[in-house]
């Protein structure tokens, strides 16, 4: 893993907070974030189910295809919430000091 792909997380997520302002009626996140805080967590719950399916019957990049898309879900999720990666980043910090 390289720090330029790691840091694609933090331009993604930059990526759907711009899509959720903007609100523009061609963009799936934005799309997704209309249809409401209920619709977007059951994104979530679909595709932390087709992760575990993949890890468990797929192969490598079935597991990953899934797993891009429970990340993409779940930071519509935290930024539909107001929670950023930080946030996230600082409960695991303090978990691991503990």
């Amino acid at each position: 893993m390289t720090e330029r792909n790691i840091n694609f997380l933090n331009t993604l997520e930059d990526v759907i907070r711009q899509r959720l302002a903007d609100a523009d009626k061609g963009s799936y996140t934005a799309s997704l974030a209309a249809a409401g805080s209920r619709r977007i967590a059951q994104k979530v719950g679909e595709e932390a189910v087709e992760l575990a399916l993949a890890a468990i019957d797929g192969g490598r990049d079935e597991t990953i295809a899934e797993a891009a898309d429970l990340v993409y879900h779940l930071l519509v999720l935290l930024a539909d919430r107001n929670i950023t990666l930080a946030d996230i980043a600082a409960e695991l910090s303090d978990r691991h000091q503990a």
